[in-house]
């Protein structure tokens, strides 16, 4: 039973979030806060919101379940808190509840157990207990679950069972999957083209609806068939939206690998063509008298009133990134009448989440703030008072719709407090002149600057760039340093040039957010590319940059030879079997050389037509040909960037054989290391089996590491008292997490 609420004064005292201890008590501030964000989406739920300031507004109404550090590591110890040091200083954290996670090695196992605080309140004043967090759970892991979270593919125990409905579904392996993929039965293709290709080419016809202006164009339709077309002389006439789609689903048929590259989104495509398969296959079953019906999730337990416990299959160092969600009150999002724990039921019809859906726009949790409205293109946020880690400083908190372009001025002019533009050179001696010192941070202005939680590269595709077929000899692997260490040379200028202070140039491929990645201090760390055939080092720490560009076009010409080419007179002449004289590198740079690369590009080409090798540079308009091009597998080089995770998984950009392996690197002691890595809970070991991963990567020359851009958030500190802003940002602990903190001078 829910109990009723009471408010006690111990709601409003004590400390309340990260770093800042000692009593606290409410402010009735009148004047809002203000903050310039972009578009909503009006998906505020933890279920479904994609995009980040729909994210925002949910992480601020419903405070994850397992919250991160600024490191991005786990909070396990959230009722009585956790002190943690971060760049030299300590913060405490608080969350929801104790966690626990216990490996049983005898059954292989991992158990998570949940010990909620008791004093936890929706702000409609009802009790949040183990049942809203077993009903959340269910809704994350039901059948029909189609948002951005991936709970679902964790290996709960029973929980394939569960959405398949079916006791033989634990019994479809991933290699049954990948085969019935290959065989690809025609009810299975009609399946696929159903229930993930029609579906996403609907969803991107009602996105060119909104967005074709924007790109220029004459109508929705004109842009879908720019972005998804597969024949180029294909011409939409007079046809309707629906006729259109159709006709582009059937140019797919069943590749959802193509579109998912052209979509930009080859994973969670490819994750839904596999739960396809995989029901197909339980179906076969089905049909065939095997398994029996499931009535729950076995690895989900209800242990009491205010503790729930998750079992796994195995051990995944990615589970407890997966458990940051929020919790949804059962008795607002679900039907009390249909929930009854020991009889199996969970606050909802499985595969029925249109409640969750309908209440999207009408959130109701238990954070700092509780949702008032969305009007005018803002959302308003309230004050609540009854917040369980204390009352905030500013009652009232307004997110308004800005343009990128307007979001520096709203905070000089005071239409925003608080805002986040993009971080880049301009953006950077805008604010400088702003403040008239030509300094970020000012009297007018404050700027806080994160590094991205990604960073931006150059591929070289093995398959393409090799020798004699085989991508993997030591000639193919010297053929592509070659290229590597020309282009990367010019990266330090080139980076200045485009981003200013907005970037900083990096030696491994992963981004510098990670918790995994090499620093300069460490004691094998080493600049990328920087040492020649033989091992020895190319620069020297007196060298001009004029001296380096030579010696690295030395450098590459001892790479080429080793590789096989015929070098006379300083130039390769004649390119070994399998290998060329010519090599294409693509870049979506609007036609118009816009893209932090492109410049190390055009002086990689310059360079390299000197030592007899020529670049060509296809500058794309159309970025979806290079989202084709890098499914299909045919790039020699391109130019993109990398989204990361709070945990350094390499399996799907690097594994062999992943959809997401655009460099076609195949390596059995890389894939070794990748999975060793995913089942160790020790950070220090794992820490050093992705150092001899990254090691490996670099010595195929699949990948140049070129720059890690900076986010930035601006506010005003004539109107944002300074001492309450959020210290210490960073891309896993941003400011959103301290709002409770913040206040109005």
């Amino acid at each position: 039973m829910k109990r009723s609420k009471k408010i006690m004064s111990a709601f409003l005292t004590g400390t309340i979030v990260a770093g800042m201890a000692g009593s606290m008590t409410y402010a009735a501030e009148d004047t809002p806060l203000v903050v310039g964000v972009t578009n909503f989406n009006e998906k505020f739920s933890p279920l479904f919101a994609e995009q980040i300031y729909d994210q925002d507004v949910c992480d601020i109404i419903f405070p994850w379940l397992l919250p991160l550090d600024r490191s991005g590591l786990p909070v396990w110890n959230g009722i009585d808190g956790e002190t943690r040091e971060y760049n030299g200083t300590e913060y405490t954290y608080y969350g929801m509840a104790d966690v626990t996670m216990t490996r049983n090695e005898e059954t292989n196992e991992t158990i998570y157990n949940f010990k909620l605080r008791d004093d936890i309140y929706f702000t409609d004043g009802v009790n949040l207990t183990a049942d809203d967090v077993i009903f959340t759970l269910y809704a994350f892991c039901d059948p029909s679950y189609d948002g951005n979270q991936t709970l679902y593919s964790q290996n709960i125990k029973g929980l394939k069972n569960y959405r398949a409905n079916s006791t033989a579904a634990e019994s479809v392996t991933d290699e049954k999957v990948a085969q019935t993929l290959e065989e690809m039965p025609e009810e299975l293709e009609a399946q696929i083209q159903s229930e993930v290709i029609t579906p996403l080419l609907t969803s991107e016809m009602s996105w060119a609806e909104e967005n074709y202006e924007g790109y220029d164009m004459s109508s929705a339709i004109e842009l879908f068939v720019a972005f998804y077309t597969l024949d180029e002389s294909y011409d939409p006439g007079d046809k309707t939206e629906e006729e259109v789609i159709s006709d582009i689903a059937a140019m797919y048929g069943a590749d959802y690998a193509t579109l998912g590259a052209n979509y930009g989104d080859e994973e969670t495509l490819a994750s839904q063509a596999n739960q396809v398969a995989s029901d197909y296959l339980v179906e076969q079953m089905r049909e065939s008298g095997e398994g029996e019906e499931v009535a729950n999730i076995e690895g989900i337990k209800k242990l009491g009133d205010y503790e729930v416990e998750i079992t796994l299959n195995g051990y995944d160092a990615t589970t407890p990134y997966r458990l940051n969600i929020g919790v949804l009150p059962l008795h607002y999002y679900g039907d009390e009448s249909q929930y009854d724990y020991e009889n199996n039921q969970f606050g909802f019809t499985r595969g029925d989440l249109s409640k969750m859906r309908e209440l999207m726009t009408q959130p109701l949790g238990y954070g700092p703030y509780k949702f008032v409205k969305y009007e005018n293109k803002i959302v308003y946020l309230e004050a609540n008072e009854d917040y369980f880690l204390g009352a905030p400083k500013t009652k009232n908190v307004q997110l308004k719709e800005t343009a990128d372009s307007d979001k520096i001025p709203a905070v000089q002019q005071g239409t925003a407090d608080i805002s986040d533009p993009s971080g880049s050179k301009s953006a950077f001696e805008q604010i400088g002149e702003i403040n008239g010192t030509g300094e970020l941070n000012g009297e007018i202005i404050n700027t806080v600057t994160t590094d991205n939680l990604g960073y931006g590269y150059i591929g070289i595709n093995a398959s393409t760039v090799n020798v004699g077929g085989d991508p993997a000899s030591e000639q193919s692997k010297n053929l592509r340093k070659a290229l590597a260490t020309i282009l990367c040379v010019y990266r330090d200028v080139n980076i200045d040039s485009y981003y200013g202070e907005a970037a900083t140039v990096i030696d491994y491929p992963i981004s510098n957010t990670s918790w995994a990645a090499p620093q300069k201090s460490d004691a094998d760390y080493r600049p990328a590319f920087s040492v020649d055939v033989d091992g020895n080092e190319i620069y020297t720490d007196d060298m001009t940059a004029e001296e380096k560009y030579a010696a690295a076009k030395n450098a590459a010409l001892g790479f080429l030879e080793a590789a096989g080419y015929t070098i006379e007179n300083g130039k390769a002449t004649a390119a070994p079997d399998g290998a060329k004289l010519s090599y294409e590198i693509m870049v979506g740079a609007d036609g118009k050389g816009d893209h932090p690369s492109f410049g190390i590009m055009a002086d990689a080409k310059a360079a390299l037509g000197e030592i007899g090798i020529e670049l060509n540079i296809n500058d794309l308009s159309d970025t979806s040909q290079l989202y084709d091009s890098m499914g299909a597998h045919t790039t020699e080089l391109w130019a993109a960037a990398w989204a990361a995770d709070a945990d350094p998984d390499m399996y799907q950009i690097y594994y062999s054989n992943q959809p997401s392996n655009h460099y076609c690197i195949s390596d059995a002691a890389l894939d070794e290391l990748i999975m060793e890595a995913r089942t160790s809970d020790d950070q220090t070991y794992r820490k050093s089996l992705y150092k001899e991963a990254l090691e490996i990567i670099m010595d195929w020359g699949v990948e140049v590491p070129v720059y890690q851009r900076q986010n930035c958030v601006v506010y005003s500190p004539q109107r944002v008292n300074a001492d309450s802003f959020t210290k210490d940002s960073t891309p896993f602990y941003r400011w959103v997490k301290d709002i409770a903190l913040i206040e109005m001078n």
